[in-house]
Parts: C-alpha cells; structure tokens; sequence
C-alpha cells in the first residue's frame, strides 16, 4: 500500500492521526518521520511535523493457513477437484481457487463466489485474535466482472446524458451495484440510485442537466415549490 502523508502539530499528534485513520494501533502501522517540525520564534516560521503512514504487512503466515484451511474445508463438500492459494494483498488475505468446475463456484453473476467470501470471512474473524478481510477468487473472475461492470456503468451514463432520460441496469447483487455508483461517482452529470426490493435491486442513472433544469424552473418566481435535490445517491 501506498505510504501516506500526515501532518501534525508535533509528531506523536501525526502519529494519533494516522491510527484514527487507519483505525490500527501504532503498533500496526510503519512510520517514517519527515519532519519532526518547529515551533518557530514567536509563533514565526512555525512548521508542522510530517510523517509516511502505510499499515504494516503481517510476515505471519498462520493467518493465512487458517484461512486457506477454513475454505478447503468448505470445498470439500464440492464434488469436484479444488485447490487454494492464500497470499497477501496489501493488508487482505487472498484465496484463490484453481479447479475445473469454476462456473460452479462462481454461481450466477457470483453469487455462490460472493456467498463463499462471505462465509469464510465470517468463520475466521469470529475465531481469530487479529481481524483481517478475506478475498476469495477463482480465475480473476472478480477483476473480470469490475471491467465489465464499470464498462456497463460507463455506457448507461453515456446513454443518460444523450437521451436525457434515466437509464436502468439489470438486477444486481449489492457487490456489483457498489462498482457500477463507483465507477460514476466522478461524473457530475449523472446521478445513480439504487431502486427496487430484495438482494437484486437495479441502479438507475439519472442525468443531471435534466434535474438542474427543474431546479431553474422551480426557484422561478412564478413557483413556490422547493427545489429538489440533486446530490448523488446510493
């Protein structure tokens, strides 16, 4: 992971920051000092401490072990020949499977990969005395299926902003609605929500333009209705 940056008043308030951050300990995190900084000479040419944050990659490979043991478990009630590689990402535990049957572990958009993620990550961090999130994968289906989806998202806010009407996806898991509101939270002229019930809702895209002309033709002095709102929505 990418070292951050993190300035303070003196070094141990930069250090108290950065575990705020991250939500870690000290202990958990590597620490490089920049600057220890300077109070200056009567409040002049006062410069604040610096410090390079990133969280600490545990060498440890119990964690992993565990882990890798908790869905090898799980595939062996899977009539088909598995195996799993545990590694590190960046401060994630990644499990990747190799089989011949992997259209049977990835289910229907991923459900049976997302239900096996979920599982697994439940099972370890219930047992485990230090919590990690788990990644489970097979095939890179999951970099896969973000391109496709952010392609997906990209298209329905081109067709939002030429039609000037909202733009509807198919049923997605909560997974997948996250990549496509992503992928779109940058363009400022679109908004995405999420409608519909149960675990597959869709995301609608809506055009911006189209809401910010209500917007004038509210706040005209021949309306008294309010304007509406056009934050984006998740």
């Amino acid at each position: 992971m990418t070292a951050m940056e993190i300035e303070g008043k003196s070094v141990e308030e930069a250090i108290e920051t950065a575990c705020q951050h991250f939500n870690l300990s000290a202990d958990q995190l590597k620490i490089d000092i920049v600057s220890h900084g300077s109070s200056g000479i009567f409040g002049i040419g006062t410069r604040k401490a610096k410090i390079l944050v990133s969280p600490k990659e545990s060498s440890d490979e119990t964690p992993l072990k565990e882990a890798k043991s908790i869905l090898e478990n799980i595939l062996s009630y899977i009539q088909i020949p598995t195996s799993v590689e545990a590694t590190w990402f960046e401060d994630q535990i990644r499990l990747d499977i190799s089989s011949n049957g992997s259209g049977l572990l990835i289910g229907k958009r991923g459900q049976t990969l997302h239900s096996l993620q979920y599982i697994v990550n439940k099972i370890y961090n219930r047992q485990a005395s230090e919590k990690f999130h788990i990644i489970v994968d097979t095939e890179n289906y999951r970099e896969r299926r973000r391109k496709n989806l952010t392609e997906m998202a990209l298209n329905l806010g081109n067709r939002a902003k030429k039609s000037g009407k909202p733009a509807s996806s198919s049923p997605l898991s909560a997974y997948d609605r996250r990549i496509i509101h992503i992928a779109l939270k940058d363009d400022r002229q679109v908004r995405t929500k999420s409608k519909g019930d149960g675990a597959l809702r869709k995301v609608v895209v809506f055009p911006v333009k189209r809401e910010n002309a209500r917007k004038k033709q509210t706040t005209s002095p021949d309306s008294s209705a309010q304007p509406s709102s056009g934050s984006r929505e998740r």
